[in-house]
């Protein structure tokens, strides 16, 4: 027969991807679609003169067959809950294949259809019970009201530990809860949390000591809750919940009362005042700030006491009751870039009082030494006036004119979050300036402001996290994954105490574990997916559909199956279920010498074939072979390995196992023979993408400088993260003055850096400038390509390397090239661990339009002019995406021109 195994042509359809079978006839050189669905059709198997396949013609996949002769297709299969998977031709025409978690055959002779029965010998160590250590998954910790104890959660229990003495408590040893958010009653006898034993998280409530069983203090929570906080007098807590809600807990009531909704959905630095009658909050504004707002328990009454035309976070109630401190961002001298004339805003958060009555004195008074005169009975009122403090007084507060009467605190504006204060000291966290790619210049700090003394001291370096204890004494912070507790004040830096966590253990039970897991992405995907229809599918129903085979997982593998399976059926991008409990082997290092070795059989000795080029200025392109003093050069022969020689019989890589992060000596030689032979050595790489990818830049450049006698540029996006920005800044301005330009985004991994690289390349010439001395012309930008664009792109342009061309496209910066990008760019975001320490990513932030209209997701970017880079083409070291850029920017060229216009004649202005 003419006919022979078919290939898979693709097309697009309106909603997504449409997957034809066709089958090319040798004899006519015919290629012909058959089986149209405008569906996927996958997996085709020829088995004599039919066509076996997989397609989700009717909602799910299931197996169709089509008669070559009569061109008719028939359902095999009638799978209305779960997708066909994975099907594979046998030896006797039988086609087995994957549903709902077993195997099944299909005989296409008898019709048959029938699940195997398959028993594999296991031991069970992935499923079986133990006891782990939890001491290294600390997911939030804090302190008793006095500091003699700490409470931490992991791994879904809430455990206490000793300071110094004693023996850590697990107090609630769960598999099938996720315990977490524990905060401690400030009697010291109680300890808060959030639980999802119930199904949905809840609040509740246990014994310090373990003692008696935890009590729910809510019931008819459906939403992730977060913050929990203790009144000072206990009587209340406060949470949020994913909505951005804040509550009220009466907690011998259980009356829940809402304080506010943050309407950008990101409440949480709440703050209770010291006669626990005010609560102080942040909450979003329409211009992306926060404003500070009060809330009193007794009028339940909320006021804004910040201007909102400024960023403010992070309320903290002075102890004593004559203050509010926060955060705010009010340092705007900017710090400037060196490659252009432009400004980062950096360092610009200051820490702020503000006044909560007329009569009180401002917090930093101007000082005068003078003498201190006793008077009698002095020290009888002391002792009354710290008699009466025990008992706070109730806080009132002039709220008229309020936001006007504010003090900075005596400290420069710098990089400062996690705001906290007892009645002497200021605390807060001072973080290193942000890189993206790199760390920042040290660690973050926890500082310590004395309010006497008006001075600040590191307290704890590369601090990640602290708290205090609810009487303001004691401290405890974490740092290099470690506990320490030390006093609470700016001389308490030598009193740290380690807490340890050795004895934290919980009994792990992975079958509970996996079931919780299950739910609470299940819950993660109601809570935050962006469109509250869940695009138009039973979200409750799916639950249902995949919850019976969470019984069937034998492994955390299994379990991340059939949670991709279950948001599968939501057809969104980005939805991303990772980690948990696996076994990963660590990698031996092996030193990587930046090319490629090939065996001469005739020699019976190995010569290198090829060297990477580097641009050793830069390390992450270092290449160890080019690298000055390296002699050595293609078609040399390597004889030795750190002497050890090098015959056809072994492989090099083995001799370069472990070796990484050492010196390496070779001996090589220009002929096969040991006669003449020299020793070269080499610092190795551990890994040679970034040599491969430099050379795609390379190539890529050369050739557009061929095809366009050097008057184009060329610059590769590789992402829109920490290497796309590298790239583009590294690519873009050595090109500025190039008559025009070619934008590579094809195969962009995505980010969120496009609206950086749109904001450069959208600059429009406003003027320029011209100095006595110099030939160039200054212009108004300062940096501002004045040619001609194009943007390429393909099908692996993804995610933000979506929105990019979109956005390209919307500017009218130039004609977009190639093929229909991947289609998904609902933003996501990590809302905490999952109980084993698995990762749920929510596609939470969808993508539209200019005019308000979903855009990009699920369909692509579309392409001005399509262009295929055929496998023909690629192996005969063509891209035709490529040539056809260069061919555009040249025709815009023509009526576009890149060069800067001419200095104009010298002004005469005797007239």
């Amino acid at each position: 027969s003419p006919l022979t195994r078919d290939f898979r042509t693709w097309k697009r359809y309106e909603g997504g991807w449409a997957q034809d079978l066709s089958i090319f006839d040798f004899a006519k050189h015919t290629l012909e679609p058959v089986a149209h669905s405008k569906r996927s059709e996958r997996d085709p198997m020829w088995i004599e003169n039919h066509i076996y396949f997989v397609s989700d013609r009717d909602g799910h996949l299931n197996l169709f067959e089509y008669d070559v002769e009569s061109k008719q297709v028939g359902q095999l299969t009638k799978n209305d809950q779960f997708d066909v998977r994975w099907a594979s031709r046998g030896e006797d025409g039988e086609i087995v294949y994957e549903l709902a978690g077993e195997l099944r055959v299909f005989d296409t002779k008898t019709k048959a259809d029938r699940a195997l029965s398959i028993f594999v010998p296991d031991d069970g160590v992935a499923s079986r019970p133990s006891r782990v250590e939890v001491g290294g998954r600390i997911e939030d910790f804090g302190l008793s009201p006095k500091g003699e104890r700490v409470v931490a959660s992991a791994r879904g229990d809430v455990f206490t530990l000793p300071v110094e003495k004693g023996n850590a408590r697990n107090l609630t040893n769960s598999s099938n809860a996720h315990d977490r958010g524990a905060r401690w009653s400030p009697d010291g006898k109680k300890l808060a949390f959030v639980s999802d034993k119930s199904g949905e998280e809840q609040l509740w409530l246990v014994d310090q000591d373990g003692s008696g069983k935890p009590e729910a203090l809510t019931t008819d929570r459906k939403e992730r809750l977060n913050g929990l906080l203790w009144s000072p007098d206990g009587k209340r807590i406060t949470f949020t919940d994913k909505s951005g809600r804040i509550w009220m807990l009466d907690v011998a009531t259980k009356v829940l009362t809402e304080v506010a909704r943050d309407r950008s959905g990101n409440a949480g630095d709440t703050s209770w005042s010291s006669d626990s009658n005010w609560l102080a909050f942040s909450l979003g504004e329409a211009s992306g700030f926060r404003s500070i707002h009060v809330w009193n328990a007794n009028e339940k009454a909320v006021a804004r006491v910040t201007d909102p035309l400024w960023n403010a976070t992070e309320p903290v109630w002075d102890p004593n009751g004559n203050y509010l401190y926060y955060f705010s961002d009010r340092e705007f001298a900017p710090q400037l870039m060196g490659l252009e004339w432009n400004f980062c805003a950096n360092r610009t958060t200051g820490i702020f009082a503000l006044a909560l009555r007329r009569d009180v004195k401002h917090p930093f008074p101007p000082e005068s030494d003078e003498v201190t005169v006793e008077k009698e009975g002095d020290k009888k009122e002391e002792k009354k006036e710290d008699a009466k403090k025990e008992e706070p007084k109730p806080l009132v507060i002039d709220l008229d004119g309020l936001a006007a009467r504010v003090a900075r605190v005596p400290v420069d504006a710098d990089n400062y979050g996690n705001l906290q204060c007892n009645k002497d000291t200021l605390f807060y966290v001072k973080s290193p300036a942000g890189y993206y790619g790199r760390d920042g210049e040290g660690e973050p700090v926890l500082m310590a402001f004395a309010l006497k003394d008006k001075k600040a001291s590191a307290l704890v370096e590369g601090v990640g996290g602290y708290t205090l204890s609810q009487d303001g004494t004691k401290l405890l912070a974490r740092a290099g994954g470690d506990l320490a507790l030390f006093d609470a004040s700016s001389k308490g830096k030598d009193s740290k105490k380690a807490v340890s966590t050795k004895d934290m253990t919980c009994d792990r039970v992975p079958k509970e574990e996996w079931k919780t897991a299950f739910a609470e992405v299940w819950r993660r995907f109601r809570d935050y997916f962006y469109a509250p229809n869940m695009h138009g599918y039973d979200w409750e129903a799916l639950r249902k559909q995949y919850a019976p085979l969470v019984d069937q997982v034998g492994h955390r593998s299994d379990l991340n199956y059939v949670i991709g399976e279950m948001v599968a059926e939501l057809n969104v991008g980005h939805a991303y279920v990772t980690g948990g409990d696996w076994e990963r082997p660590e990698r031996v290092p092996v030193a990587l010498f930046g090319g490629r070795l090939e065996l001469d059989p005739v020699a019976g000795r190995y010569k290198l074939a090829r060297i990477l080029r580097g641009q050793n200025e830069e390390s992450k392109y270092r290449s160890p072979l080019t690298e000055v003093g390296v002699d050595v050069k293609v078609g040399d022969y390597v004889l030795a390995i750190d002497g050890v020689e090098l015959g056809a019989n072994e492989n090099p890589y083995r001799l370069l196992r472990g070796k990484a992060h050492r010196t390496v000596e070779w001996t090589v030689n220009s002929t096969p023979s040991t006669d003449g032979a020299r020793k070269i050595a080499w610092r190795p790489i551990t890994s040679e993408e970034s040599l491969f990818y430099l050379d795609y830049v390379l190539t890529n450049r050369e050739r557009v400088e061929q095809l366009s006698g050097g008057r184009i540029g060329y610059l590769h996006i590789p992402d829109m993260g920490a290497d796309g920005i590298y790239e583009f800044i590294k690519w873009y301005y050595g090109q500025v003055r190039k008559d025009g330009l070619i934008v590579d985004d094809r195969n962009n991994g995505g980010g969120n850096v496009s609206q950086m690289v749109l904001e450069r390349l959208r600059r429009v010439l406003l003027g320029t400038e011209y100095s006595r001395n110099s030939e160039f012309a200054g212009t108004y930008p300062q940096v501002v390509f004045t040619g001609p664009m194009a943007c390429l792109l393909n099908e692996n342009s993804a995610s933000d390397g979506d929105i990019f061309p979109w956005m390209f496209k919307a500017a009218k910066l130039g004609p977009v090239i190639g093929k229909r990008s991947w289609g998904g760019v609902v933003g996501i975001t990590d809302h905490g661990p999952l109980i084993d320490g698995g990762t749920v990513n929510v596609p939470e932030f969808g993508h539209a339009d200019g005019q308000g209209n979903w855009a990009v997701e699920g369909h692509g970017v579309d392409p001005d002019i399509v262009v295929e880079n055929d496998a023909r083409a690629i192996l005969d070291g063509r891209d035709p995406q490529l040539e056809r850029g260069v061919q555009e920017v040249l025709k815009a060229m023509e009526t576009r021109k890149g060069a800067l216009p001419p200095r104009p004649a010298d002004p005469v202005k005797t007239k």
